[in-house]
């Protein structure tokens, strides 16, 4: 497949090419002036909201983003009790993430993690790459049963998944969001890495490139807001319920060793973190008895 994009100020123009058609494609770059337009034209109130919509308790990317700098904006907590109904794991020792063995090390510390939970976990991937290598190294390998992205459409995938009640399923983007799984089945959500958008996708590529002319920083003001509403998204899969209860592993070192980390963990609901896979056991085997004495 060849991919070809042409952007001017306002949109960006690309097509993709295959053996026998071709697609073409229109973007707008900045939908704010379009958008303001329609929201002056009509008298009537406008309501948006999501559990997402946050940067670090900050509603400045959405707003920017739709041309709604003048709303008025609030934030309610979660109904949910993240101090005892989760923990995030953030495993220690682990390579950077461009570095050839990443996924293989995720993997490593994912099957030391899914044997304190007993299956019962979602695999989050950013790409189809690591999906697939992720799937080889555990395919066979596990006694949980096994869904793979691709293998299956994603209704049955989840059906299955949910009859299974141990199971591990490995998903991509889709899976990352409009995904619900209430109960035990659905203990444990590992993600791979954070979900920085790919920097070879030609809208990404023409948004950066428009920032850039204007004089704004891209990666603070774009990339980073996006990765952070989609690392709530897939985080957003473990706790469904007043009653559920798990574990949310994030792999990726950058976390702790880059600065915008900290924008990451403060966007992410209030849950008590730790680094000892010990904590981790601990959590599962307190839940288990309190289950006995239910």
């Amino acid at each position: 497949m060849l991919l070809t994009a042409v952007h001017d100020s306002d949109d960006i123009h690309w097509y993709e090419v295959h053996q026998r058609s071709f697609t073409l494609h229109l973007t707008p770059l900045d939908i704010a002036g379009n958008f303001h337009e329609q929201l002056e034209s009509s008298p009537a109130s406008w309501i948006f909201t999501s559990a997402t919509l946050a940067v670090a308790d900050r509603f400045d990317h959405y707003q920017q983003r739709l041309g709604l700098e003048e709303a008025a904006t609030a934030r309610w907590d979660s109904p949910f009790d993240f101090a005892r109904q989760t923990l995030l794991y953030l495993p220690q020792a682990m390579p950077e993430p461009n570095s050839p063995g990443y996924t293989a090390a995720v993997v490593e510390q994912a099957r030391t993690v899914l044997k304190a939970t007993d299956g019962r976990a979602f695999l989050l991937f950013t790409s189809h790459r690591a999906l697939q290598e992720a799937a080889e190294l555990l395919r066979d390998q596990v006694p949980w049963p096994l869904f793979v992205q691709g293998e299956a459409p994603r209704d049955m995938l989840l059906e299955q998944f949910r009859r299974a009640g141990n199971g591990v399923l490995l998903g991509t983007s889709s899976f990352w969001e409009g995904v619900d799984v209430r109960g035990e089945a659905l203990s444990c959500v590992i993600i791979d890495k954070l979900p920085f958008a790919s920097p070879g996708d030609p809208v990404l590529q023409a948004r950066i490139d428009a920032l850039k002319k204007q004089g704004v920083n891209a990666f603070m003001s774009y990339q980073l807001p996006s990765a952070v509403i989609t690392l709530k998204q897939g985080a957003g899969r473990l706790i469904r319920d007043v009653n559920d209860y798990g574990l949310l592993m994030i792999c990726d070192p950058r976390l702790h060793n880059k600065p915008y980390g900290r924008v990451f963990l403060q966007s992410l609901p209030p849950m008590p973190q730790t680094r000892s896979l010990q904590e981790v056991r601990g959590f599962f085997k307190t839940r288990a008895r309190e289950a006995l004495e239910v």
